[in-house]
């Protein structure tokens, strides 16, 4: 079989790759190919949904050698594609001859078709002229047998040769569906909610990209057509330039040019370099379509939040105020029932200093600090009273678990003393305690 070992390679390819090659009928051919221009069409309504087929244009014509003539060169192509074209089912459409090189290299034939092959002057490139049909390409999507169910599989093209092939005059135009093309990028939450979901559009061609394959090149070495001196390139037009945003682009020198006259179009390009066999060279743009010419959506995002902000702290503050209150006057922490006091007594042991007639105003001021409350005598100013006040917030335990424990009430108790004084000498120490319980809530623990 002749394309038994290139079939063998992208039976095995992972199915992100995008690389193609084209192989000839024949072991070493003596033309290469030239010019040659990879291109897709992206505008915004090819990204929804994802995964859906986009057309991939393949424009090429053979570069001979010098006093050899193109009929000596006569021969069908093969474009090996690793990635799916969407056919139809069974062998309606199929090519008998692919099919059955296909399966009998063990592969299972999943679709079929045939492509529209047409071609034009070298002169109507990019003046929008219409190519004439040149026939039809026969393809065959086919995957690994012992593949998993529901595995990318890969494509093998038959191009049959037409005249205009090897034609310095011409050129011939391959319009190839192709899942997968454009992909979502993975992104974090935060980025699709200020920037939306990013996608991934991927152009390459002779892409080996791993070793471990290289004995399979190593079996079709001598049937690739390689990439001849003439101008050939990767090319991506986005329609809708104006409300195109791009992140990133592999490789980085590759160019950027908005369209003419004004139309909504831009183009990123990476030119093809020439090689002898397969060489790996791709072009990856990231890009999204915002719903807007401007990048209103950050705003909007962060507007909304200031705005759910201030919601939630108005909703907020109120709710975890009374949860607060709830648990200081419910829950306990610690393993003794110790209360809550505010102000200050003299105890008993220091009342027992004093002795009335004898202790002066400035010795209680000097025992037990300044009172609360003081009263005095107009016009001389002699103390008359000092009063002392202190509140006490006793808590009732219900039951406990290590250093946490209910509240079944509280207790209130309002101490107070009063020390009174004639001609600047205590006369009299009065101490008074007021008692009351609450079993809802703690009350407010300020005098």
């Amino acid at each position: 079989m002749r394309i038994a070992f290139a079939l063998l390679i992208l039976g095995l390819w992972p199915h992100d790759l995008h690389a193609q090659a084209f192989i000839a009928s024949r072991a070493h051919p003596e033309f290469g190919i030239g010019p040659l221009f990879v291109s897709v069409t992206v505008g915004k309504d090819d990204v929804r949904p994802a995964h859906r087929p986009v057309t991939v244009t393949v424009t090429w014509n053979l570069v001979l050698p010098e006093h050899r003539a193109a009929k000596d060169m006569a021969q069908d192509l093969y474009l090996l594609w690793p990635g799916e074209v969407p056919g139809a089912g069974g062998d309606e459409r199929a090519d008998p001859r692919l099919l059955a090189q296909v399966d009998a290299l063990g592969f299972r034939s999943k679709e079929s078709g045939r492509l529209r092959l047409s071609g034009g002057q070298r002169s109507d490139l990019g003046t929008g002229a219409e190519f004439r049909p040149l026939g039809q390409a026969p393809f065959v999507t086919f995957a690994d047998g012992g593949a998993v169910r529901g595995s990318t599989g890969a494509t093998v093209i038959r191009v049959p040769w037409v005249s205009e092939l090897g034609s310095p005059d011409w050129l011939v135009r391959l319009q190839i569906p192709v899942r997968d093309v454009i992909v979502p990028r993975p992104v974090t939450w935060i980025e699709n909610l200020f920037w939306g979901r990013w996608y991934v559009v991927t152009l390459a061609f002779g892409d080996l990209d791993s070793l471990a394959l290289y004995p399979f090149y190593f079996g079709v070495r001598d049937r690739v057509v390689p990439v001849a001196g003439d101008f050939s390139m990767l090319l991506i037009d986005f329609a809708d330039a104006r409300r195109l945003r791009v992140d990133d682009t592999v490789p980085a020198s590759a160019l950027r040019r908005q369209g003419e006259r004004g139309d909504d179009r831009a183009t990123i390009s990476n030119a093809l370099a020439p090689s002898r066999g397969l060489l790996s060279q791709l072009l990856k743009v990231d890009f999204t379509y915002a719903p807007q010419r401007l990048p209103a959506r950050p705003l909007l995002v962060s507007a909304a939040l200031v705005v759910l902000g201030g919601i939630l702290r108005w909703l907020f503050t109120p709710a975890m105020a009374v949860i607060g209150r709830t648990l200081r006057a419910r829950i306990l922490l610690g393993r003794t029932a110790a209360g809550r006091y505010h102000g200050t007594t003299p105890s008993a042991q220091a009342l027992a200093q004093i002795r009335p007639g004898e202790t002066t105003y400035e010795d209680v001021r000097r025992l037990f600090g300044p009172g609360a409350e003081e009263r005095v005598s107009l016009p001389g100013r002699q103390p008359l009273a000092v009063v002392y006040r202190e509140r006490r917030v006793i808590p009732r335990r219900g039951w406990s678990l290590g250093w946490v424990a209910t509240v079944r009430s509280w207790d209130l108790e309002d101490h107070e003393v009063e020390i009174s004084f004639e001609r600047d000498r205590v006369r009299d120490v009065q101490a008074r305690v007021r008692r009351s319980g609450q079993s809802i809530r703690r009350p407010r623990t300020a005098p």
